[in-house]
């Protein structure tokens, strides 16, 4: 999340992009909840939890780190990247390299002209390579 924050307000200037979980009233929430969970008022009902797959795109570095194009990594929150801003952030050379097909759901970004920019949405651990 915050590196997708991060990507927001630097590169394609955004000014005040956030995350609506740290910042309710930003004026570009590039990280909020899902639009079917804004209803729900008993917070475990907007949790993403357990194991989601993922999708990686071949020719991306979180392929060649996994070396295989479906993955399966844990997740436990509730705000997820707004795929209103995917357009924006995809003309500003930011690459969404991993997805969740299912739910459209973006997992993983990177920055191809960079050494090593990667972000994920779900919690890398025993499981996983990276």
């Amino acid at each position: 999340q915050c590196a997708v924050t991060e990507l927001a307000r630097n590169v394609i200037n955004l000014e005040g992009a956030n995350s609506s979980e740290f910042d309710p009233k930003t004026p570009f929430p590039v990280i909020d909840l899902l639009p079917e969970q804004k209803k729900i008022k008993i917070k475990g009902g907007t949790v993403r939890l357990g194991t989601y797959s993922c999708k990686l795109e071949k020719d991306s570095l979180a392929f060649k780190t996994f070396n295989q194009e479906m993955i399966y990594e844990r997740h436990r929150h509730r705000y997820e990247f707004n795929n209103s801003y995917k357009d924006n952030f995809s003309k500003h050379g930011i690459r969404f390299s991993g997805l969740n097909q299912d739910l459209n759901l973006v997992e993983i970004v990177e920055l191809p002209n960079h050494p090593w920019f990667v972000g994920v949405q779900f919690h890398p651990g025993p499981r996983s390579i990276i």
